[in-house]
């Protein structure tokens, strides 16, 4: 389970002007990549996402306000650093769920979480094709798009379970000089069953394979 040191769990009652300054397109972006990057300040952060320095700076400061980010250690006295406070942002699904505003934060950062894995795919294929990941890389790397039926119960335990191993396998490799970031986006989205006549839904696969998601 991931520290509370590095978690920060949102409360839907509590945090509710934290959750509305996170729900920003360029907010949500500026935080990602001080997590996955590590400390920039906001001339970097603006040549990264093609926004001015007024605007990041904006931006930093407002997720500074309600303690996403902190200001780090400055290479020099003229510009202002920025990192991440948490490495991890969570909260209670059920929670969430009882308010509209609640269901709102969710869907919109599922949907960044979506784009964030198309920007990620192809950044992988890109480090892949110039020689900037290695080739010991290109079998283990992939996306799996399975589709078993489990109960409530069974999804829940694998959510733990993932965790729980993932948890010791970042342990085992964190002084590895051969380990570099992974983005790793899992999904357990049940799906009710279509009543007689509903029509298709033109996002669905046309055929279920369960191993055709899974290539390199």
């Amino acid at each position: 389970m991931i520290s509370e040191e590095h978690e920060r769990v949102l409360d839907p009652d509590r945090d509710a002007a934290a959750l509305k300054a996170l729900a920003h397109p360029l907010r949500v972006r500026l935080l990602g990549l001080l997590r996955q990057d590590g400390p920039a300040t906001a001339s970097e952060l603006a040549a990264v996402t093609g926004e001015s320095s007024a605007s990041t700076s904006y931006h930093l400061r407002v997720l500074a306000k309600y303690a996403f980010v902190v200001e780090a250690e400055h290479r020099d006295g003229r510009e202002r650093r920025w990192q991440a406070v948490h490495s991890v942002t969570s909260w209670d699904n059920k929670a969430m769920e009882a308010s509209p505003a609640g269901r709102a934060f969710v869907g919109f950062l599922h949907r960044r979480q979506i784009e964030h894995l198309t920007a990620s795919l192809l950044r992988h294929e890109a480090d892949i094709a110039e020689g900037r990941l290695g080739r010991e890389w290109v079998e283990p790397s992939g996306i799996s798009d399975l589709m078993p039926r489990l109960t409530p119960e069974s999804l829940t335990e694998l959510w733990e379970v993932l965790e729980r191993k993932l948890e010791e396998l970042t342990a085992r490799d964190a002084g590895s000089p051969r380990a570099v970031q992974v983005v790793l986006l899992a999904a357990g989205l049940p799906l009710a069953p279509r009543g007689p006549g509903a029509d298709p839904d033109a996002s669905a696969p046309a055929e279920a394979d369960a191993d055709a998601g899974d290539a390199s």
